[in-house]
């Protein structure tokens, strides 16, 4: 087990991952903590008593290299989406890439559709509360941020349309 420290714009959490839960989840967010690919990002999508969501890298290009080609499998489901637990959002079997969410109410459902929660917010989930939740879900759904979007035109566009969405500073691993 290892932990990532997440300072962000309403201060800090950490999540400990848990590998036997889901290790090519754990390894792939490894990876991207380590090699500071969720420093600066906008937590997205905040859905209170659902979900919030983050992990489309404020560059572009970061975000272009990153995209289909590097998906990873998924892993079984062993742990459920209980608040506080942390998977990785998908689109479809097979998808995961870069996106995470931290659950913040019990979401059990998403269980069978596969999505394996990697490990929990083991301080700070009164941090993860206050994440600004004021715009809604994003497009095609509601009025908030297309994710389309913000993976072609980065942080120049959520700082234009969503000024008001909280990022994470940066994201380190702490063991």
């Amino acid at each position: 087990m290892w932990k990532a420290r997440f300072q962000t714009t309403q201060g800090n959490f950490v999540v400990q991952v848990v590998r036997p839960w889901a290790p090519l989840g754990a390894d792939r967010f490894y990876n991207l903590v380590k090699g500071g690919f969720y420093d600066g990002c906008r937590f997205f999508r905040a859905l209170p008593g659902f979900v919030v969501q983050w992990g489309i890298n404020p560059d572009p290009a970061v975000s272009k290299a990153w995209g289909d080609k590097t998906k990873i499998q998924d892993d079984p489901v062993k742990a459920s989406n209980v608040r506080g637990t942390v998977s990785f959002a998908t689109d479809g079997p097979n998808t995961r890439t870069v996106q995470v969410y931290i659950n913040l109410g019990a979401n059990s459902r998403l269980d069978v559709r596969g999505f394996s929660a990697f490990g929990r917010v083991t301080e700070g989930m009164d941090v993860v509360e206050k994440l600004y939740a004021g715009y809604g879900e994003g497009a095609p759904r509601g009025k908030g941020p297309d994710q389309d979007r913000i993976e072609k035109e980065g942080e120049a566009y959520l700082a234009r349309e969503f000024p008001k969405l909280d990022r994470t500073i940066r994201a380190r691993v702490v063991r």
